[in-house]
């Protein structure tokens, strides 16, 4: 008996990673993804996406439908295979499902979408091909995105009569599922055929406008509307609004620096699945969905292509009730929500996130943000300026070896402590000095009202943070990226992958200063009159 059948998008995904997304008649560079170009080639589609994650994630999952027999749909199957999704389809369709998505820099994206295979699918075709192979399931998961609503209505009745709980994804706006999937009165069965309705907020909030902006009251009013034992709204970083029999509430999102939005949603029902079939209270499913969809954004793409660092990611994530995860296909069970540990796996994992994160990170740098570092500290200089370096916790301690650094390579650098600014220390500060400011959120607040005095003093801030949209950023006059999607550690929450970011930025910045300004190894070693480095260095000129 599986625990999950679907039928819906079965996509191939083109990423393309733009600098920014782009408005009418204009133009933009695209980056290399990674070594293989600018665009790279994921599974995905709305459906697939959240089963694959259920699979990842423990439950027995099936999928159906109609494909095409050609490279995308053989790519397509041999993920699933290697997920162990058992599959039931007609490879009889005229194209394999495309989208092309463009994520930019902030992970917000763009999709464009050629439904091929998925919008040939009829009433008549689920009812011939595939009724036997829906009740081996205890749940049919289905969607209103791509999928025809006749034959997605179809779906849900054969599932009804045998008596599966049923699940709709109402993942576009009405207005667009009008336009291409069905009518008015289809859409309507549809998802009042539904026992768990998750739509987004967007979505539903066209379908219930009286219901206001907030999302549990959009819960609470699709609910009333359709009639459903559970509505769930997803909410974007404020996480989901849950309207359910014996339970009210809005559950708040795990926060995470994003790499690509794309497919968040879907992972996230994919987690409610798995979540809803360990029967733990609803807060927990909540918590439990959430964590799938922030582990989802961490990463290039929606679908789990490595099933076991998406259960990891999701542990690290989850912060609700104990439960154990089914294995995978051919795996163990996991404890979720306590401690865990497997020899020296938790160490290790960390080391492999901070160097996959460090590597994203000079790959995302085109070193325009380097110079613009560079020609300001420079500017400073010639004046006979000076360098301060602050933050705050742990940057604190980055700040220290970033001006001991900055100071041996050549350029006057000096630790400026962010509380005492406001104390007297601002003396320290000369106007036309160059400050930077290292923080990890960008919205510390000690680091906000330093920054605040030192450019109001006549100071030149320059930030270095893994968020370029906070305050900090905006207070400058040149921003360095040091963002990272991970930390690495069992929570995701100790600085561990952002301080070894930060410390590298700031290495990148000296390095660059130091060639700038043509430093020597005679240079060097007047600088270091003891230790090995100043032995080294005088031994070689």
């Amino acid at each position: 008996m599986l625990d999950v059948v679907g039928i819906g998008s079965m996509m191939v995904d083109r990423v393309h990673r733009p600098v920014r997304l782009l408005g009418r008649d204009e133009k933009g560079i695209m980056r290399d993804l990674d070594a293989g170009g600018p665009v790279r080639r994921y599974v995905g589609g709305v459906v697939l996406n959240h089963i694959g994650w259920a699979a990842a994630l423990g439950l027995r999952t099936g999928i159906f439908g109609r494909q095409a027999d050609d490279e995308g749909g053989r790519f397509l199957r041999a993920a699933m295979a290697r997920l162990g999704i058992e599959t039931h389809i007609a490879i009889e369709g005229s194209a394999s499902s495309l989208a092309e998505i463009f994520v930019d820099d902030e992970g917000e994206r763009a999709i464009y979408m050629a439904p091929g295979a998925t919008a040939d699918t009829t009433a008549a075709h689920i009812r011939e091909r595939h009724a036997d192979f829906i009740v081996t399931a205890a749940r049919l998961s289905t969607e209103v995105s791509q999928l025809p609503l006749d034959a997605t209505l179809e779906a849900l009745r054969l599932a009804r009569d045998a008596g599966l709980e049923t699940v709709v994804d109402l993942d576009i706006p009405p207005r667009d599922a009008l336009a291409t999937l069905g009518d008015a009165a289809t859409l309507e069965r549809v998802l009042r055929g539904a026992d768990l309705l998750k739509p987004s907020k967007s979505a539903a909030a066209e379908l219930v406008p009286a219901a206001g902006g907030d999302a549990l009251a959009i819960a609470r009013a699709m609910r009333e509307r359709y009639g459903n034992r559970s509505v769930v709204i997803t909410d974007g970083e404020a996480g989901c609004a849950i309207c359910a029999e014996g339970f009210e509430g809005e559950v708040a999102a795990r926060r995470v620096a994003a790499v690509d939005t794309t497919g968040a949603g879907d992972a996230f029902l994919g987690g409610l699945l798995v979540a809803l079939s360990h029967e733990i209270p609803w807060q927990d499913v909540g918590r439990f969905a959430n964590a799938c969809g922030a582990a989802c954004v961490q990463q290039t793409g929606a679908f789990p292509e490595d099933p076991q660092l998406a259960r990891s990611r999701v542990l690290e994530l989850y912060d609700g009730v104990p439960f154990e995860l089914s294995p995978m296909a051919g795996g163990t069970a996991t404890p979720c929500g306590v401690e865990r540990s497997s020899g020296a796996e938790p160490g290790l994992r960390a080391l492999r996130v901070a160097a996959a994160e460090i590597g994203e990170l000079a790959r995302r740098h085109d070193g325009n943000d380097l110079l613009a570092a560079a020609e300001l500290v420079e500017a400073a200089i010639s004046r006979r300026g000076r360098v301060h370096v602050t933050g705050v916790g742990k940057a604190e301690h980055v700040a220290r070896y970033g001006a001991s650094l900055l100071s041996s390579t050549g350029i006057p650098a000096a630790f400026l402590h962010a509380t005492e600014v406001l104390h007297g220390s601002l003396g320290q500060i000369a106007p036309g000095d160059v400050v930077i400011a290292v923080s990890n959120s960008g919205e510390t607040s000690e680091v906000l009202r330093c920054v605040e005095a030192v450019v109001d003093f006549g100071a030149r801030l320059l930030a270095l943070t893994g968020a370029g949209r906070s305050r900090l950023a905006e207070r400058a006059a040149v921003v360095i990226d040091a963002s990272v999607a991970r930390e690495g550690g069992p929570l995701d929450l100790a600085p561990r992958a952002s301080v070894a970011a930060e410390i590298l930025v700031l290495g990148a910045l000296s390095a660059l200063l130091q060639d700038r300004a043509g430093f020597t190894r005679a240079d060097y070693a007047e600088r270091h009159p003891a230790g090995e480095l100043g032995k080294r260095a005088r031994d070689e000129y």
